[in-house]
């Protein structure tokens, strides 16, 4: 099926990046857009797609959710169990890639995968809903399951077993964290001359800042 391109075709005017107002440090820099895409109510702005590679070298992406940044890195959690735990535990490699449509921003973050510590799980864990707590226990995350009913059922049964909302977190549900290497932000700008500015960590852990082509 053919797209019409004309139809979909938006200039972004009114915007642009320069390098001089940019932090020297990326990660408050992402703070600053990431407050920007809050405050405009967008939804789900923590919203990132996580792409992975398998040891035969095929990769996989799909959305999840950030829970924290900060100068160590980006945080999210799933099961290790999972097709993206097995594939960082066989590629501890990925990229993050957040896209805030509404102002017109891009923001590519590339870099080596760490588990947290088994504390912040826990106290990430404990503060999440009670049906989110009982949910993760219900079949192991990509795992192969008879059908949606068996879910409901062990819902219901975990829910007995966990009456009093003590539910401890599963050795497999996990914390990782995205230790960046390189960041980019791209802002679009019009006649598709778009600003694209990329910092990369040096050897002695400070960031260079270089601007891209679009």
């Amino acid at each position: 099926m053919s797209i019409d391109y004309d139809q979909l075709r938006r200039e972004y005017r009114h915007v642009f990046l320069d390098e001089k107002e940019m932090d020297a440090d990326p990660i408050i820099e992402f703070d600053h857009w990431f407050q920007g895409a809050i405050k405009i109510e967008l939804y789900l702005p923590n919203a990132m797609v996580l792409a992975t590679v398998s040891n035969e070298g095929k990769p996989k992406a799909r959305y999840v959710l950030l829970k924290s940044f900060d100068e160590d890195g980006f945080v999210f959690f799933s099961h290790s169990v999972s097709a993206k735990g097995q594939q960082i535990a066989d590629n501890p490699f990925a990229a993050l890639v957040f896209y805030w449509s509404p102002l017109h921003r891009q923001v590519r973050v590339e870099g080596r995968v760490e588990k947290i510590s088994d504390k912040e799980a826990d106290d990430y864990f404990t503060s999440r809903p009670y049906s989110s707590r009982i949910s993760v226990w219900v079949a192991d995350q990509s795992s192969t399951i008879e059908s949606r009913e068996f879910m409901e059922q062990r819902v219901e049964f975990l829910e007995q077993q966990y009456p009093q909302d003590n539910v401890p977190r599963p050795d497999t549900w996990v914390g990782y964290r995205v230790v960046p290497e390189s960041l980019e932000f791209w802002q679009g700008r019009e006649n598709r001359l778009h600003d694209r500015i990329l910092y990369q960590r040096t050897e002695t852990g400070s960031w260079s800042m270089s601007r891209l082509a679009p």
